[in-house]
């Protein structure tokens, strides 16, 4: 590594000012589209340089080259890791890669953030974990829906004691009619599945935080493809989807048990005759309930049963959120600060996921381990 990089020894809990003049030197894996997003977040962080792009599109290449200016590229990932040996990677790829580009780059001394969903099953994020605590690196998961500001009101009101004993979660995430008609979305064996492991995961993983992320014990659910695997029929804001190569679920419904007794329902959808797009939860409690959007609090206060919304809270459009993951993961990186989402959270939504896939294939209710 270049004398910039950071050492095992920097991340022992030194002051931020000690890193003063650094440079985190990051790779991305997997230049599409959500990578140029992050790019240009991490293009805010004077501290953090990017060297490398790997991807098998050349196109995808040529963006990095002509667009940001980054000249280290390459279609294999181990010779990448190999030449320039990076602090720190950025997994931007299909779900399937998500593993093995993860494990490759901690077993080659990087920190990792990975896109969510945080692999294709909990056996594959256990491995994640596993390479990470063995290299000492650091291991996130880009979620970034913990950091909106309304998710991290409605967790404060849970460690106040607004809600009390949660009882039930219900989560929405659902599109009338949005299949991607990009990328591999459609396409299960690269995916892992639509839009509960892709839209779904969002909702289902900052309901579980502001929950206070209680263990799952066991699944149940369905799902459907009805709409997906056939040629676009109406106007919709993406047509003309890959429906020849689509083997995913439309729509998927599932309920999850969890050991202090809560339950949490789910709904995520590609293609649903429904009114309207969701993207909401709704919790229930013994003393108290909430919803995410619009963010407000429901309770009984002076014998009247009271709805409380925010007077204030920082906007926070799809770019603002992404510089504040990145901003999370940069910190914990150089000033060994705690992750707002380790790999430890990113297991556990999948096993929530995951478990309703198992069920919806069984038939029948599945235990979690």
């Amino acid at each position: 590594m270049a004398d910039t990089s950071v050492s095992t020894e920097s991340l022992g809990g030194e002051k931020k000012q000690e890193h003063k003049g650094r440079k985190l030197r990051m790779a991305f894996i997997g230049c599409g589209g959500i990578s140029e997003t992050q790019i240009r977040a991490l293009q805010t962080m004077p501290e953090v340089q990017i060297l490398a792009g790997v991807d098998t599109d050349p196109n995808r290449l040529e963006t990095m080259k002509t667009k940001y200016a980054i000249n280290g590229l390459y279609a294999d990932y181990h010779k990448m890791l190999k030449e320039i040996r990076p602090d720190a990677v950025s997994v931007c790829t299909p779900n399937g890669s998500h593993a093995p580009a993860t494990i490759a780059s901690l077993q080659a001394g990087a920190h990792v953030i990975t896109e969510k969903p945080m692999a294709m099953t909990p056996r594959e994020c256990q491995a994640m974990i596993d390479a990470a605590k063995k290299a000492g690196r650091k291991l996130a998961v880009g979620f970034q829906y913990r950091y909106h500001p309304a998710t991290a009101m409605l967790c404060r009101a849970r460690e106040e004691g607004e809600f009390g004993k949660v009882m039930f979660v219900k989560c929405q995430a659902l599109r009338r009619r949005g299949i991607p008609n990009w990328g591999v979305f459609g396409q299960k064996r690269l995916q892992g599945g639509g839009p509960m492991i892709d839209i779904g995961v969002h909702v289902i993983e900052m309901a579980h935080y502001v929950m206070g992320s209680p263990r799952p014990v066991a699944a149940a659910g369905k799902t459907w493809t009805y709409v997906g695997h056939k040629p676009s029929q109406v106007v919709s804001m993406w047509p003309n989807w890959d429906w020849k190569t689509y083997t995913v679920e439309d729509l998927a419904v599932g309920q999850i048990r969890f050991e202090n007794g809560a339950i949490m329902h789910i709904e995520a959808s590609f293609a649903a005759h429904v009114e309207r797009d969701v993207w909401n939860f709704t919790l229930v409690g013994e003393k108290g309930g909430c919803t995410w959007d619009p963010p407000a609090i429901f309770t009984d206060r002076a014998g009247t049963m009271v709805n409380s919304v925010p007077a204030y809270l920082p906007n926070c459009d799809f770019a603002a959120l992404f510089r504040l993951k990145l901003r999370n993961f940069v910190d914990g990186c150089l000033y060994d600060k705690p992750l707002e989402a380790p790999g430890e959270a990113g297991i556990a939504v999948q096993k929530i996921i995951d478990g309703v896939y198992r069920a919806s294939a069984a038939d029948r209710e599945v235990a979690i381990k």
